[in-house]
């Protein structure tokens, strides 16, 4: 098998991911995947996709991702690792689909409107 590469996002989080062939090891960023994602709820959010398909340890995934936080990150790399495993076995689908990881989440961050505070927030109020 040659290595499949395939690309994810989640709000400004852009994660480029190659899977090949191997015995489970995940390296984002040159980093080891435990080291990178501290947290065990990311963690898992990153190897949701092979956990649910049982290629835990059937591949070798490099990911280089940029861009937003921690936790767009790890969905965006989650959204590439889905990607690939349907490219690589197309069965995989079936698995994946129902659980919502083949969809692009598309909520972004609205922009801050001029007038206004925030996006939505108003400046204080004065009646008098």
């Amino acid at each position: 098998m040659e290595t499949v590469h395939k690309i994810g996002r989640r709000k400004t989080a852009v994660a480029r991911v190659y899977v090949s062939q191997g015995s489970g090891n995940i390296t984002v960023n040159k980093k080891d995947l435990n080291n990178y994602l501290t947290t065990p709820t990311l963690q898992y959010k990153v190897k949701q996709p092979l956990m649910l398909t049982d290629n835990l340890e059937s591949y070798d995934i490099k990911v280089n991702v940029y861009g937003g936080g921690v936790t767009g990150q790890a969905e965006a790399i989650r959204l590439a690792i889905t990607r690939a495993l349907v490219a690589i076995n197309e069965e995989h689908k079936a698995i994946l689909k129902p659980e919502g990881l083949l969809t692009r989440d598309p909520r972004m961050v609205e922009r801050k409107k001029f007038g206004q505070k925030k996006a939505r927030k108003k400046f204080q109020f004065s009646k008098r």
